[in-house]
């Protein structure tokens, strides 16, 4: 059996370490990870979000080496859907308690629950997760389907036209590539954010943006997606928003203390949350070569200084840190 060296939290130390592979299960495949990146949601795990314990990492692209049940697979370049959902939710017609494999209440989700995750050489999904990657996506546009595919999402959930006035707040990761994506959909996107260097990361794109104090003109949005990662960033994208207007939650924020949600009720306003996303939708944006990624990667590391590329991506204002495998 190969090496499986990866970046291993245990509830209290990120260490690089060698983990046993166990045996496949039946159905799944094992992929040598090529390339990775680090997620916010890595860096929230190792403050004890979660509970999670085990190998890293869920934005990554790899090849496939072991498929016994598939061999189609085998020699694929691929992305990987990180919702390992049980038997019963993919057959929609048997499962009870779920309407898709996202919500899944017995899912693992690879290196948040139950599954170690693609911080390391070797990963193992599910054969149905897999996604080929087109040729014409490198592997630096590849490691960011996982987090693109959120941003489609929300074009999903919600019928955005072409004359719709869309403002995204947050220029983090996140934000940047939910504005990207939206612009597809609407000639009238504004990303609002604090830092003027990131925001130059969809110059040319057609996308307007703003500084977020100098919000005021964007009053009478159709649709507002917060993705600031603060609790202040879901009031301001309240009062942005027309009467009957649509806030799309991208931030998972625990304090909301204070925050006053008269104004929803008053303006009938409708709240979607939003997660994960189309992997196939992603990919095939990517292909397009509208979406320009390439532009939020910010620094490389090799997986022997994994340790220190987390505690680079934690960094206030860091974009993409990448893991080469």
């Amino acid at each position: 059996m190969p090496d499986n060296t990866g970046l291993l939290w245990d509830g209290a130390t990120l260490s690089l370490s060698t983990v046993d592979l166990p045996p496949l299960k039946t159905k799944e495949a094992r992929i040598r990870v090529t390339l990775a990146g680090v997620c916010n949601t890595d860096l929230e795990i190792i403050k004890g979000y979660m509970g999670f314990q085990g190998i890293l990492g869920h934005e990554f692209v790899g090849v496939v080496e072991e498929a016994p049940d598939a061999p189609q697979w085998l020699g694929k370049r691929v992305c990987v859907d990180i919702n390992a959902a049980c038997d019963e939710a993919i057959n929609m017609q048997t499962c009870e308690t779920c309407a898709n494999p996202h919500h899944c209440p017995n899912r693992s989700v690879i290196g948040i629950v139950n599954h170690h995750g693609a911080f390391a050489h070797y990963v193992t999904a599910p054969i149905r997760n897999l996604y080929e990657v087109p040729d014409s996506v490198s592997n630096d546009a590849a490691v960011f389907v996982e987090p693109l595919a959120a941003a489609f999402e929300i074009v999903e959930q919600v019928q955005i036209q072409k004359s719709d006035k869309v403002v995204v707040l947050g220029d983090g990761k996140l934000g940047l590539l939910i504005a990207m994506a939206l612009r597809l959909h609407s000639e009238n996107v504004t990303l609002v954010g604090r830092h003027p260097e990131k925001l130059a990361c969809v110059e040319g794109l057609g996308i307007h943006t703003v500084l977020s104090n100098e919000t005021s003109p964007l009053v009478g949005a159709d649709v507002v997606v917060e993705a600031t990662g603060t609790a202040g960033g879901i009031e301001e994208a309240i009062a942005l928003l027309k009467p009957r207007g649509v806030l799309v939650l991208k931030s998972t924020v625990a304090d909301t203390k204070g925050l006053n949600l008269a104004p929803v009720v008053v303006n009938e306003l409708t709240i979607v949350g939003s997660r994960c996303g189309p992997f196939d939708v992603a990919l095939q944006a990517l292909a397009s070569g509208e979406l320009p990624v390439h532009r939020l990667i910010q620094h490389r590391f090799a997986l022997a200084d994994g340790v220190h590329a987390l505690d680079v991506a934690g960094q206030k204002g860091m974009l993409k840190v990448l893991l080469e495998i």
